[in-house]
């Protein structure tokens, strides 16, 4: 994969440019594609469902449903304000 110099074309000034070796593209394409399916690849065991030797145990739910929360039957009564008017801030 050479650097092709800065030369002249027909008159025409050429900057320096990479160049391609035969065949380069088509090996990285396939060598990129195959990068790609073995890291897709990595991930999977085949044992998606079921734990197998050696692996850790799933956690087991610790709640049962419904939930029922402690004073859900008999709520207290809610909070009522102690001032019977109306608070005056006006004057000084």
């Amino acid at each position: 994969m050479p650097w092709v110099e800065e030369h002249e074309r027909g008159g025409t000034k050429v900057r320096r440019y990479f160049r391609w070796a035969p065949g380069a593209r088509r090996d990285l394409s396939i060598l990129v594609v195959l990068g790609i399916a073995v890291a897709g690849y990595g991930g999977t065991t085949g044992t998606a469902g079921n734990n197998g030797p050696g692996q850790p145990p799933r956690p087991t739910p610790t709640v049962t449903y419904p939930v029922h929360f402690v004073g859900w039957d008999d709520p207290k009564p809610a909070p009522r304000p102690t001032v019977s008017g109306p608070i005056r801030f006006d004057h000084r």
